[in-house]
């Protein structure tokens, strides 16, 4: 009992990066899904609207700064597919994805040419980053939407994919692009609307994220845009529940792992600090070469055969 109330607070906060994850990994397997594309560049859009916020914020009042910085993050996405995937449709997919490469690169010095490679402080946003007490500890209001709202926004895109021509579309052309596109689907609407699908969450998870980390580098979207795909691989990429119940795992067991020496020293399992910390992000990465070993389709994929 006294374990679990010495690592309640970091289930909890792992239970919001996961949130936050989770947001990012939707964006990956939607367009893996339809693309067969790992868009390496999405990590970097999460950080951009991190960064438009930072200078929005510092001139105009943060209701308009918020909106304005989900539409224009929305919209670099729609452009990147435009730019940079839409002339390569029909190309060998290492190209695709070497492209993907540069455009994050691209995106990584620009934003350290505009910045310098300062460090930025986020905005601190009302409500959401006042304190609150939880279990009889404090922390932020934004640890505790963040699960809430990741839920909601997920059952409102599996909707979406359920219920709507658009979603129907996306399912066609996940299943059999060339198909989808004899029967009158229109490809690039469906892939433009994925990639407008993914950056606006990824625009949602970028608030809740820099709320709780608010310092912004232009490689501030490289290592959780690289867990939020550790997470859709881990739980299949191609399914949404599955890469958003990878990202919960992953966010709770790198928060645990992170406070590990504390919870082993209370419990007086050890009697000084051990460095469990320093493993937390490379446990994510094990994590990633146990499952590919044992089910390389992950928790929720499922096995697929190349059409000869």
């Amino acid at each position: 009992m006294e374990v679990l109330k010495t690592a309640l607070p970091y289930i909890i906060s792992g239970i919001s990066v996961g949130g936050q994850y989770a947001l990012i990994a939707i964006g990956y397997t939607m367009v893996y899904g339809i693309l067969r594309l790992i868009n390496f560049a999405h990590g970097d859009v999460f950080m951009v609207a991190g960064l438009m916020m930072v200078y929005f914020a510092t001139w105009m009042p943060l209701y308009l700064a918020i909106p304005l910085m989900i539409v224009l993050t929305v919209l670099l996405g729609f452009l990147i597919e435009r730019v940079a995937y839409k002339p390569l449709r029909t190309a060998p997919r290492m190209s695709v994805m070497i492209s993907a490469i540069g455009v994050s690169y691209l995106i990584q010095n620009l934003a350290l040419y505009v910045t310098g490679g300062l460090n930025k402080n986020y905005p601190a946003i009302p409500w959401i980053s006042d304190p609150v007490r939880l279990f009889g500890m404090e922390t932020s209001r934004v640890t505790v939407i963040t699960p809430f709202l990741t839920i909601a926004l997920v059952i409102a895109l599996v909707l979406l994919i359920n219920h709507t021509k658009i979603g129907m579309a996306m399912r066609a052309v996940s299943v059999d692009f060339e198909t989808a596109q004899l029967m009158g689907i229109k490809i690039n609407n469906v892939i433009s609307a994925t990639f407008i699908i993914g950056t606006f969450l990824a625009a949602i998870g970028s608030i809740l994220f820099f709320t709780n980390f608010p310092g912004v580098v232009p490689t501030a979207g490289a290592m959780p845009g690289l867990k939020a795909f550790v997470a859709a691989v881990f739980g299949g990429i191609g399914s949404v529940p599955g890469a958003v119940v990878g990202a919960f795992i992953i966010g709770i067991c790198e928060s645990v792992i992170k406070g590990l020496d504390t919870i082993l020293m209370a419990n007086g399992a050890i009697t000084e600090q051990v460095g469990f910390a320093t493993f937390s992000d490379a446990f994510t990465f094990v994590l990633l070469i146990v499952i590919l070993v044992f089910k390389p389709t992950g928790l929720f994929g499922e096995k697929t055969t190349d059409k000869v």
